[in-house]
């Protein structure tokens, strides 16, 4: 009699229990149970910041100690390597080109980066894009050829950093995008290691 008493108390509150829940459910208050082991949080790719242009993965780039000798651009690829006597690359950077990316340089104005073989033949410490080394276009060939087309071939065609008191404007300076007037553009850190790097007089060689 008491097992039948108990057996009986027990679906009755069982049945109390439910409809208390169907009365909670009604007003919102019941929700999913939580799962004894919850997953793992993780940011989406859609709530991720996204990085900057010269933000991103880290590239393992060559460094060695050897003097460089020569310096030789790869516009398409917008790669400057610095390189030893050997050929051996002691460094390598993404840059940034002229507006006008495409193409040999013809005249003043044009937005490109000259192609070609010249050399490295002053610097300025004071320059507007931090710090620049000069590159020595026009030769005299780039004169002749421009005096044929009756154009100025233009000029002061630099390596160098980003715009003074602007480096923070990455999407505006940064890499990734080319905007120079026809120059090469690094970071200002990394002019400063070219600047330690490359001696006056170097050759430097701009491929397409």
């Amino acid at each position: 009699m008491a097992c039948l008493l108990c057996l009986s108390g027990m679906v009755f509150a069982r049945a109390a229990h439910a409809a208390e829940g169907r009365k909670l459910a009604r007003a919102g208050a019941v929700s999913a149970p939580l799962p004894r082991h919850p997953p793992a949080v993780r940011a989406s790719a859609a709530t991720r910041r996204p990085p900057a242009p010269d933000e991103g993965e880290d590239i393992i780039l060559p460094r060695s100690n050897a003097p460089v000798t020569r310096v030789l651009v790869h516009k398409k690829d917008r790669e400057m390597l610095l390189l030893d006597a050997k050929g051996h690359i002691v460094r390598l950077y993404k840059i940034a080109l002229g507006w006008s990316p495409v193409g040999d340089k013809h005249s003043e104005g044009d937005g490109r980066t000259p192609e070609g073989r010249y050399r490295i033949d002053a610097r300025n410490v004071n320059s507007k894009y931090y710090k620049s080394l000069r590159i020595s276009y026009p030769d005299r060939a780039d004169v002749r050829s421009a005096r044929r087309r009756g154009v100025s071939p233009g000029g002061n065609i630099f390596i160098h950093g980003k715009p003074n008191g602007k480096s923070w404007m990455w999407w505006k300076y940064g890499k990734g995008r080319d905007w120079t007037d026809g120059c090469i553009a690094v970071t200002d850190d990394e002019i400063n290691e070219i600047w330690n790097l490359v001696p006056d007089g170097t050759p430097i060689d701009i491929k397409p």
